[in-house]
């Protein structure tokens, strides 16, 4: 599973199912710990899903190649702490004052092993 995943029910669905297994409207909003495990529910749905079609689409001819970029697109990983910091490190604004120091900075983190 994904550390960070896209698939999120809204804190209003979760409070209606919660409202359905206990059989009356539950007042206020669900809690911390019903959304955590409507979450992660729907998360584990996803992934089991989008397993089972990448298995298909193994077994057809001719997209057998298509699950690997089907499962990256979906379940993309989240961008390292080095593309995050040179993301950063981009849009500040060079200036005479630290130019010297942001192109160090940059080289610096351009060095950095890409699975950091």
């Amino acid at each position: 599973m994904t550390q960070q995943h896209p698939i999120t029910p809204p804190p209003e669905l979760v409070q209606q199912w919660v409202s359905e297994f206990w059989g009356y409207a539950e007042t206020g909003k669900a809690d911390a710990s019903q959304l955590f495990i409507a979450t992660r529910a729907a998360q584990w749905g996803a992934d089991q899903e989008l397993e089972a079609c990448c298995e298909w689409l193994g077994k057809r001819r001719g997209w057998e190649d298509v699950s690997v970029p089907l499962r990256a697109d979906r379940r993309p990983k989240p961008p390292s702490l080095k593309e995050q910091a040179l993301l950063a490190l981009s849009k500040l604004p060079p200036n005479r004052d630290c130019g010297v120091a942001h192109d160090t900075i940059r080289r610096a983190l351009e060095q950095l092993p890409d699975n950091e």
